[in-house]
């Protein structure tokens, strides 16, 4: 110690990093030999690209892909973090709807995806595909991403229960049909409490989803912040009263296994349910097979739009990849292969966004779950109406302005009802879009 005179821990650490360092001389970490990288962050993509790979590679002697599944944290704090360090990165990545608009930060030659908007007009897709789910990975009108899916939404309800109550789905058109038949059914008074819809009060992924139906949404398609128009102020005084109050028919219990026993129990009759969130029911609460049935969202006026979205991704292709056209290759055999998009539907639910895929037995199959319906034919045939949606960097900054400002909303009217709600809306959606548009506003980009 008289010769190291830093301590006993100081002399601890440096031992231990010569021992690891020394380990990793001896024995170090293998390289990938693989041709391309490719990062996805949800377990079903995973195994079903996983099956798609052997077809390719065929295709292409000597090509090899590895498909590697990431979570969804890593894939935007990691792979950010590796572009602002230019470190090393994955060939192709998936990234999530509301995480795709924090990668375009900064003047466009420094996003870190490949532009593939003129391969997209090449190739047809802009017209092969829907068109909407071009938006959210759009960015100064350049594309950076290729959509997934389409993600249209429909009411999962429980058939067994509306039929018991002499409900006709049939004549449920508007919201103002269905809220009317939703104070009928719900009772907000134990025993037997039960509500009309799942819709939470105090984070706004529903309010969202209806916001978007509407044509609104977070920003416009310059980036500016528009959740305060008047198409944002209408909706929350709309959604507001569903969820508090004396005439609400909302109520949320949040996930996992109460909200499975919610189901069973008939406390939730309603759920929001874009195509991908059926396969969570079918796995979730399994005993509600054959009981359970699906509708369009109930239109804001008859004659207009019965669906909206919720949820997206895109593939994406790193500038890192030495071989963007091999790499375009391979996101196109994952995302076009019609056949491979059947099958992959009958594991997900999913609705691809390739408008071609949709008339393969697969999307026009009965399900035993749902009632004996179609559920691909029900989600094809709303898919092209979903609503365009717009992001920006800030995309996360405004989903969580968003559901302060419902937060604040629910607490008005708990406590106030209409006196003066009109007025409390309008000042709050303003305060929290500009508390965004000046953290926007330092940002030049």
């Amino acid at each position: 110690m008289l010769r190291f005179p830093y301590g006993h821990a100081a002399l601890s650490i440096l031992a231990v990093a010569i021992l690891t360092g020394g380990w990793l001389v001896v024995h170090p970490v293998s390289r990938s030999n693989a041709t391309l990288t490719f990062w996805t962050f949800a377990k079903t993509h995973y195994d079903t690209y996983k099956e798609a790979v052997p077809s390719f590679e065929a295709a292409h002697p000597g090509v090899k892909a590895d498909v590697q599944l990431v979570s969804g944290t890593a894939v935007t704090s990691r792979l950010q973090a590796a572009f602002w360090a230019d470190l090393d990165v994955p060939d192709l990545v998936e990234v999530e709807i509301s995480s795709a608009g924090s990668f375009f930060r900064g003047p466009l030659p420094h996003v870190g995806f490949v532009d593939l908007t003129d391969r997209i007009h090449r190739s047809g897709l802009w017209d092969g595909m829907v068109q909407a789910r071009f938006a959210p990975y759009t960015s100064r009108g350049r594309i950076f991403g290729l959509p997934h899916d389409v993600h249209p939404v429909m009411l999962a309800y429980r058939r067994d229960i509306f039929e018991r109550e002499k409900v006709d789905v049939s004549s449920i058109e508007t919201w103002d049909d269905f809220i009317r038949i939703g104070r009928r059914l719900t009772r907000l008074q134990d025993p037997g409490r039960r509500y009309m819809i799942e819709l939470p009060d105090a984070d706004a992924s529903r309010l969202e989803t209806l916001l978007f139906q509407r044509g609104g949404g977070y920003f416009d398609p310059e980036g500016r912040c528009t959740f305060d128009n008047e198409i944002g102020i209408e909706t929350m005084k709309w959604y507001v009263p569903l969820v508090v109050g004396p005439n609400r028919i909302g109520s949320d219990l949040g996930g996992g296994q109460i909200f499975t026993k919610a189901v069973e129990d008939g406390y939730i009759l309603c759920m929001v349910a874009p195509d991908w969130r059926t396969k969570s029911f079918e796995m979730d609460i399994p005993r509600m097979a054959g009981k359970m049935a699906l509708m369009p969202l109930p239109a804001v006026r008859r004659g207009e739009r019965r669906t909206s979205t919720w949820g997206g991704t895109m593939i994406a292709i790193t500038k890192h990849c030495a071989k963007p056209d091999l790499a375009w290759e391979f996101a196109l055999h994952l995302y076009l292969d019609k056949k491979e998009l059947a099958e992959r539907f009958r594991g997900t639910n999913i609705i691809p966004a390739l408008r071609a895929a949709w008339d393969q037995p697969a999307f026009h199959e009965p399900r035993a779950y749902w009632s004996s319906q179609p559920l691909g034919s029900l989600y094809a045939e709303l898919a092209p109406e979903v609503p365009f949606q717009y992001t920006s960097p800030f995309i996360s900054t405004a989903k969580g302005k968003l559901s302060e400002a419902l937060v604040a909303c629910v607490q008005y009217y708990r406590n106030n009802g209409d006196r003066g709600f009109d007025a409390f809306v309008r000042r709050q959606l303003r305060q929290s879009a500009d508390e965004l548009r000046r953290l926007i506003g330092r940002n030049p980009f």
